[in-house]
């Protein structure tokens, strides 16, 4: 059997099911609504997983070519209290280089150039979905054996399948970035990533392998349109009022405009009915908040899975079925601790939650 295989979204995991599809012989088509694998910012680096993201590039033929891009030196990490004193340090290697971090452009751009042209169709915009087929903005009809929604976390592809939409987390992030080659901040960042952490606030740092330090504000907030008007350095600031001063400064010292990002989460443990034809992955199945660094993991992992199950089953179907039952639990596992892991950086207290949370982790490993 050697089924056509339609994917809506060329994000890392439409990317990984693509490659790993075409090193099994089986033919696909990338339907991406980015002009280009450039078009917009990746956004910021991944520690990708052993067992998980790593695993997939293996399955992909990649993992050379990842580990020539990755650096294991971010996987160095520090959790502060808002006073800029130091409660949990741990150093590059302490996992013995089973979670090296990735700049996520660099791994988009590996996938990319692993395809052949014309596997993704770039600037694609798909305008409507069913089983088996796709229509395309202009009135292209695409026919396929199966359609995969890997387009995120408002899959157009999902309600095919689910009535279920993401939902608030009462977490925000507001993004901002420290100029390239600003080396000020480059002590109290370190390495990897830092995490400064108070009750209900935030300020998440991590440099990148371009030399720049992406840092995320997190705010907690009810109403998730509240955060725009938080996209203002002052404004900003003034919520961070009580944080050391070195901390503000990766507010106050970014450049370029702050753009707001609520976080959302599909319900924890979502799974749906077997439809012919159709299956998701990545976001489009299980969007979590960031806090448990599995997103991009699983939605490669998903994608790995389920390129083997379509090459090792002899119907769709049964390739789907296979597939699904081993993603559903596997995502309900990772979407559980990443919503207990939003509670506990941001709890009363905080980062003690967090600190003896990573300690544990530390001492399992």
């Amino acid at each position: 059997m050697t089924p056509a295989v339609a994917i809506v979204g060329g994000g890392l995991g439409g990317l990984t099911l693509a490659r790993v599809l075409h090193t099994r012989g089986i033919p696909s088509a990338v339907y991406e609504l980015d002009a280009s694998p450039s078009a917009r910012d990746q956004g910021g680096t991944l520690d990708l997983h052993e067992e998980s993201g790593q695993r997939a590039l293996a399955e992909a033929g990649l993992l050379g070519e990842f580990r020539a891009a990755a650096r294991e030196e971010g996987e160095a990490l520090r959790i502060l209290d808002r006073h800029g004193a130091v409660r949990f340090e741990e150093a590059a290697g302490a996992s013995g280089g089973t979670r090296p971090e990735v700049d996520r452009g660099a791994l988009k751009r590996i996938l990319v150039e692993s395809l052949p042209d014309g596997v993704v169709r770039w600037g694609a915009k798909v305008t409507a979905v069913a089983p088996g087929r796709l229509t395309l903005d202009g009135g292209d009809v695409v026919e396929a054996d199966l359609v995969v929604g890997a387009d995120g976390a408002w899959s157009k592809v999902r309600p095919l399948v689910s009535a279920a939409v993401p939902g608030y987390s009462g977490m925000s992030f507001v993004e901002a970035r420290l100029p390239e080659g600003d080396d000020r901040h480059a002590a109290l960042v370190g390495a990897g990533s830092m995490f400064a952490l108070a009750e209900g606030r935030g300020l998440i740092a991590q440099r990148t392998g371009g030399g720049w330090i992406r840092v995320y504000a997190a705010v907690g907030t009810p109403d998730p349109a509240a955060v725009t008007g938080l996209a203002d350095r002052d404004r900003l600031l003034e919520v961070f009022a009580d944080f050391a001063p070195e901390l503000r400064a990766l507010v106050a010292d970014s450049e370029g405009a702050l753009i707001p990002r609520p976080i959302h989460a599909l319900p924890v443990g979502h799974r749906w009915p077997r439809v012919p034809g159709v299956t998701l992955l990545g976001d489009a199945a299980h969007v979590m908040s960031p806090f448990a660094g599995e997103g991009a993991n699983l939605a490669m992992l998903d994608a790995a899975e389920l390129a083997l199950a379509l090459a090792g089953h002899d119907d769709v179907e049964s390739a789907l079925a296979a597939y699904e039952a081993a993603m559903f639990p596997r995502a309900e596992e990772a979407a559980r601790g990443s919503a207990d892991n939003l509670e506990a950086c941001f709890a009363p207290g905080a980062p003690a939650a967090m600190v003896e949370q990573m300690a544990r982790f530390a001492d399992r490993h």
